[in-house]
């Protein structure tokens, strides 16, 4: 008998017609998937009840710290400089009040903040060569920072003077650790927050040599007297602390290893606020003209 498809071989046998082969191997292919998921399933359960150990699991992908957009520089204090100059004092007692995430914007702004685009990005203290080596952290105590009807994480953030931002760079309060390395001065620990101004020298003595390290002094000292201003026309108080371990006070707040920690200025709503007049500096003056 003959088959359409087929022929006898030459030892008799007979070949399976290529139909017939073409199923018989996706067959072939089912039953061995159908094995390996039967064989794969206890395996699976076991990975499921057992998981691998942390060191061969892959890592997560790294978040991108959120960024926080202060509220902008406006008008608020109604005090004029004249009035800030007079009144400005360094203050190192605190009533246990938070401040303003608005005053705190005030204050970065004062520090660093932009003021135009001149072909590069003017901002409120002047520096040499418009270098602008400076860096500004905010150490936020629990409850330090008071936004409405809630608060700013407690933690270590950085100030973009561009955007007019905080980065959140280390979360929990390190008040304690910033107290430490500043030596132990209680006005650092009880202050809500503390403004830290770092350098970066290299922006500034790769233009002007070694004579640029004065000029980074400078600049610091120009953002350090407008924070001083702005604390006064808010009604809030601030000291300039620049006594402290500088390694310790670096890894307290998490700076880079090129930014040297300058500046710490503990700021409050002041315990005693000074309420000096221009009739009494008048008063002042009249008694040192006369001695």
């Amino acid at each position: 008998m003959k088959f359409h498809g087929y022929k006898p071989s030459s030892a008799g046998e007979l070949k399976t017609p290529p139909r017939a082969s073409k199923a018989m191997k996706m067959k072939a292919v089912v039953a061995a998937i159908a094995l390996a998921a039967a064989l794969a399933a206890p395996l699976l359960l076991l990975h499921t009840r057992f998981p691998a150990p942390a060191a061969e699991r892959p890592e997560p992908p790294a978040q991108q710290a959120a960024e926080i957009l202060l509220p902008l520089p406006k008008p608020k204090s109604g005090v004029v400089l004249e009035e800030a100059l007079l009144n400005r004092r360094s203050v190192r007692e605190w009533v246990p009040e938070p401040l303003e995430l608005e005053d705190l914007a005030l204050l970065l702004w004062a520090a660093q903040g932009v003021t135009e685009f001149a072909g590069w990005y003017r901002r409120t203290a002047p520096s040499a060569g418009a270098t602008y080596p400076l860096e500004v952290y905010v150490v936020v105590g629990e409850r330090g920072v008071r936004n409405g009807t809630s608060y700013l994480e407690a933690g270590v953030y950085k100030y973009n003077p561009l955007r007019h931002s905080l980065t959140l760079v280390a979360r929990g309060d390190r008040r304690r650790e910033l107290w430490e390395a500043a030596l132990r001065q209680d006005w650092v620990r009880d202050a809500p927050a503390s403004i830290v101004i770092c350098a970066v020298y290299e922006r500034t003595t790769r233009r002007y040599g070694e004579r640029g390290y004065r000029y980074v002094h400078m600049e610091a000292g120009h953002a350090g007297q407008n924070i001083y201003l702005q604390a006064a026309a808010l009604g809030l108080g601030t000291v300039a602390v620049g006594a402290f371990d500088d390694e310790a006070l670096a890894k307290a707040i998490g700076a880079q290893p090129n930014e040297a920690p300058l500046y710490v200025f503990p700021v409050g709503v002041p315990r005693e606020r000074y309420r000096l007049t221009f009739e009494g500096l008048r008063e002042l003056y009249e008694a040192t003209r006369r001695g």
